[in-house]
């Protein structure tokens, strides 16, 4: 391929991305309703947690890993419920056919649906990490911000290309995608340690907790933040390599899973319903 061709298909995924983001930046806006139940009802799900440990007389970081976690299960949803089942609404609208016509990367069409959600979802994140610790009294170190911010970063890629092999495998799945999701979504807010260190887990179960990338990557925001009070199951300098290993690995068998949807649904049939 020559270089005309590569900056020709770069331009054209780059305006994918940017025209999927589009759509679901504006469409996030339009429904008021959306906006208070996005973030009013989680916030008040945080406080509950929040109480209990206060009520239990808890040290107070464990207010602070509450928070933590409450912002980031904002952001595992929107892989559940905006990344991973999309293909699966677009089949049941009859619109998948015309994604997979276009010249353009699977993942192109996917990347740009996930920038596009982060809109509604970081406001969700940030109302309950700012009004959380304003209300609780939560103390962030200000001055670890940046090296937390950016292992969050490092994580939320790995996790959306998580999200981009899901998408398939729920497409596959059919109608039962709809039951799928809300089953991986419970299960991962015990094993990701949402509201507690996940060390508590035990050392097996930990393991195996550390193989989705927003398990490790809060364990290593808390680190930053509190140190030794954060009880890390993992050294803090291990986590940010395993993140980047994780990733790799996880937009690989993205696109490998990508493309065998995509031939398994053309040879058995499966990229239409019935009557569309």
């Amino acid at each position: 391929m020559n270089v005309a061709a590569i900056r020709s298909s770069l331009r054209v995924n780059l305006a994918a991305i940017l025209a999927r983001a589009r759509v679901r930046v504006v469409a996030s806006w339009r429904e008021t309703s959306w906006v208070v139940g996005e973030t009013v009802f989680p916030f008040l799900t945080m406080s509950a947690f929040v109480l209990v440990y206060r009520g239990l007389h808890a040290p107070k970081v464990y207010e602070a890993f509450v928070v933590l976690g409450a912002a980031m299960t904002a952001y595992w949803n929107n892989v559940l419920w905006s990344m991973a089942s999309q293909f699966f609404w677009e089949k049941e609208q009859g619109q998948l056919q015309l994604y997979l016509i276009t010249p353009v990367s699977r993942m192109s069409i996917l990347l740009g649906m996930a920038l596009g959600g982060m809109a509604m979802t970081t406001t969700r994140a940030l109302v309950i990490l700012v009004g959380g610790t304003l209300l609780f009294h939560i103390s962030l170190p200000l001055d670890r911000l940046v090296p937390a911010f950016l292992l969050f970063v490092l994580t939320l890629a790995a996790v959306y290309a998580l999200g981009m092999i899901l998408s398939s495998v729920f497409l596959m799945w059919g109608r039962s995608a709809w039951h799928t999701v809300t089953l991986f979504q419970e299960p991962v807010y015990l094993l990701s340690g949402f509201y507690f260190p996940v060390r508590f887990l035990g050392a097996v179960a930990g393991a195996f907790a550390a193989l989705l990338p927003i398990t490790l990557g809060l364990d290593g925001i808390r680190q930053i933040f509190y140190g030794d009070l954060a009880h890390g199951f993992l050294p803090l300098a291990w986590i940010p390599p395993i993140e980047v290993a994780l990733l790799a690995l996880f937009l690989f068998l993205a696109h490998r899973s990508l493309l065998l949807m995509e031939t398994l649904g053309k040879r058995e049939g499966r990229l239409t319903l019935r009557g569309q």
